[in-house]
């Protein structure tokens, strides 16, 4: 690879890098070629986008984007690819399923939103943080909730209003 194209794929997977606030990079080696036709069908169905990286291109890349990736680069060793989503547990989601045939592909880290996790042992968590969408749900959940209950309130107790003021205008 010439020293232009080096500067190409850094500079490709600078723009990549600062335009994305999710990204996984795990350790995909060792699949065959089936697994990893299905490990690639599998991130394009969720919408991730999976690339095999060199590490020295990658922590260059790192180091040029706008994000802050803290501690990461210290993990580019051995074979690395990288898993770029919009949805913060789309990708270990992804990693969690295909852990279950196999003991691949191995999370290395991940950068989402400004925080960093490290570690394989990370991907349960991963796993269960919430999507966006998700978090916008509930928050709409709860704002409801109080305009329904004064909305029932005042519905049954119009009700017993009208029920009173019937037996007395009886009577």
């Amino acid at each position: 690879m010439t020293k232009e194209e080096k500067s190409k794929v850094i500079e490709d997977l600078t723009a990549q890098l600062t335009g994305s606030n999710v990204v996984y990079v795990a350790d995909i080696s060792g699949l065959n070629a089936t697994v990893t036709s299905d490990l690639r069908r599998a991130c394009f169905k969720a919408g991730i986008k999976l690339e095999v990286v060199k590490n020295t291109l990658l922590e260059k890349a790192m180091e040029s984007s706008d994000n802050n990736y803290g501690d990461l680069p210290t993990i580019l060793k051995g074979n690395t690819s990288i898993m770029i989503s919009e949805n913060g547990n789309a990708p270990a989601k992804i990693i969690k399923e295909f852990r279950k045939k196999s003991d691949k592909p191995v999370l290395k880290g991940a950068y989402i939103f400004e925080a960093v996790f490290i570690g394989d042992n990370q991907l349960d968590a991963l796993v269960s943080l919430k999507s966006k969408d998700e978090v916008i749900g509930e928050i709409i959940g709860l704002l409801q909730s109080p305009a329904k209950n004064v909305v029932s309130a005042l519905k049954s107790g119009g009700g017993k209003i009208a029920g009173i003021l019937k037996t007395l205008s009886e009577k």
